[in-house]
């Protein structure tokens, strides 16, 4: 189980903990967001400070419905206390945290100020993540 909490915009923030498989480690703030059916995104800052590199580019669909091409990283978070080994969307926004990485994970969440974000994996017998 993790937690997360509602930010004064009412954006449901989390911390993650990013790796390269490595020694390099660092910490971030990313917001949820449903629309994004990704993994993650993380600006190339971050991504550059933990030496990864792109492994291939990948066209994406923005909110306004404008497309955009996105290079993609290979990286590790931890989560739900395992490290995982997920896609990384360069993006020089906030970090987002979409659904592929809540694939099989109840949300829950107090929609106030300083609320609580609850994220539980769901127990079932479905499919893999979508790759």
């Amino acid at each position: 189980m993790m937690y997360g909490l509602v930010d004064q915009n009412c954006e449901i923030k989390l911390r993650l903990v990013i790796s390269n498989g490595e020694s390099e480690r660092q910490t971030v703030d990313a917001l949820l967001d449903t629309g994004f059916t990704g993994y993650l995104t993380l600006p190339v800052a971050v991504l550059d400070r933990l030496n990864l590199h792109p492994y291939r580019r990948e066209l994406g669909t923005l909110g306004d419905g404008s497309q955009c091409a996105f290079d993609v990283y290979r990286g590790f978070v931890i989560w739900d206390g395992t490290l995982q080994e997920i896609d990384i969307n360069a993006s020089e926004s906030t970090p987002l945290v979409g659904m592929a990485m809540l694939y099989g994970y109840h949300v829950r969440f107090d929609a106030i100020e300083g609320g609580t974000a609850i994220i539980q994996a769901i127990n079932f017998n479905g499919a893999d993540r979508p790759s």
